[in-house]
Formats: C-alpha cells, structure tokens, sequence
C-alpha cells in the first residue's frame, strides 16, 4: 500500500511541474507591484477557471493528500524515536582540580 501511495505522489509531483510550466503569466510584471495594470493582478478580474488550472488544483490537492497519508504511516510506523537514543547515558568519573600552587618568587641577589 504505502509503495502505490508513494509511485502516485511521484506521478502527481511531475505532473504538477510540466501543468505548472505550460500555464501562462497572468501579466503581473513589475507594474502590478506597483499599482499598474490593476485589473490583471492577483485580485483583479478574471475569466473561467482553464483546464490547466483545474488541473493544477486537483494535482495539488491529490499532492497534499499523499504526502499528510505518507507522513502519517510513517510516523505510526517508525514510533516515537529520539536521535540520543544510543547514546550512553553513563556519568562520567570526574575528579577534584587539585589546588594550584604559587610559583616561588624569583631569588633576591644581593
């Protein structure tokens, strides 16, 4: 099951690439930042959905079912997993700094 699952989202994520790629701009250049060109912005006006932007909508929603389904097996299949789960958790033997000695003054000549 999880290998079908897996060959889907691969099929659906070039497919969302190659529908992205042959869609054309919506003219939003530089002077739509701007304020240029308002009714060809993001939210301006526009006609009926394409077949391409139904198609991207439908491969992405199938894109996030797959990988929320992916995700999902693969943690109730993995458990719940610490990276320091090998690590030794010994203390380590430390001992007392031994106290430090003053160098002797140099010796006076005379």
């Amino acid at each position: 099951m999880i290998i079908l699952i897996t060959i889907v989202h691969i099929i659906v994520c070039f497919f969302i690439i190659i529908v992205v790629l042959l869609q054309s701009g919506k003219s939003g250049d530089i002077a739509a930042a701007f304020g240029g060109m308002g009714s060809q912005t993001a939210f301006g006006p526009r006609g009926a959905a394409s077949a391409l932007s139904k198609a991207t909508t439908w491969s992405a929603i199938i894109f996030m079912v797959t990988s929320i389904t992916l995700s999902v097996y693969a943690s109730r299949h993995t458990g719940p997993a610490s990276v320091l789960k090998d690590v030794k958790t010994g203390q380590t033997q430390s001992q007392p700094a031994a106290p430090t000695q003053k160098p002797a003054p140099p010796a006076q000549q005379k």
